[in-house]
């Protein structure tokens, strides 16, 4: 065995109801055990109905030991082991896939699980993540994106560099988001296959990485602020997944 696939999980932890319950509903991993309290929270009845008959694992644990073993208060009550996540093993057919998104380092778990979530709800379906210098999918993730997360088919690029060029040798048409200098993105007409590209919450997309498409800003009356990184994404998706042709 290598030391790449020693150091694979051998289970994934997944807390909150709605994160749980999508995740089984989704029915892409295996419920291995499920973390809860006794009496049972009333969180459970959002999970219930999705339930295995035979529930492999129950076990019933403290407020406190829930928190200590999810690291975050987060929980509501209910924690669940579940087999590893799998991943997209190469980089989507623009024929099958028409819009995807690529994200570049971002950092916040929180903002990351918001946009999946976002991406969920627009139509977009498959997304790339770029393992250097971005957030790992946690639990937290998994948590904000209201389970949501579970549909997508993601795909890791070890780079944004490497990232960009793949998607355009696979010949989809790269959008970046920039922050100021893209053409006003309300305006732009957008082609399929489309990718958008949106960058760290700090720095934003490198410039190396910019030269691989169209920028594009999205329009705000206040010259002295900016939106929220999965603020400024779910508007960007949404326009271009109605304007695409």
């Amino acid at each position: 065995m290598s030391k790449t696939e020693s150091k694979k999980p051998k289970y994934d932890l997944i807390y909150g109801p709605h994160a749980i319950g999508e995740m089984l509903k989704a029915k892409k991993r295996k419920l291995i055990s499920i973390y809860t309290t006794k009496p049972l929270p009333k969180s459970w009845e959002r999970i219930k109905k999705y339930l295995p008959q035979s529930i492999p694992n129950i076990q019933y644990i403290s407020k406190d030991a829930l928190t200590r073993m999810a690291g975050s208060d987060d929980h509501n009550g209910i924690i669940a082991l579940t087999t590893p996540a799998r991943f997209a093993s190469k980089m989507f057919n623009p024929k099958e896939r028409p819009f995807i998104l690529l994200l570049d380092a971002i950092q916040d778990v929180r903002n990351l699980g918001a946009i999946l979530r976002s991406a969920y709800c627009v139509g977009i379906t498959s997304v790339v993540l770029c393992r250097k210098g971005g957030a790992e999918l946690t639990p937290a993730v998994y948590k904000t994106s209201a389970g949501l997360a579970e549909y997508l088919d993601i795909y890791f690029a070890p780079s944004i560099n490497f990232a960009v060029n793949e998607i355009k040798n696979a010949g989809y048409n790269l959008y970046l988001a920039v922050l100021q200098n893209g053409k006003n993105a309300l305006e732009v007409e957008y082609k399929k296959p489309a990718c958008l590209v949106i960058g760290n919450e700090e720095v934003g997309i490198s410039k190396e990485a910019q030269k691989s498409g169209s920028l594009i800003t999205l329009p705000q009356s206040r010259a002295d602020v900016s939106f929220n990184a999965s603020v400024a994404a779910g508007i960007l998706m949404f326009n271009i997944f109605n304007k695409m042709k």
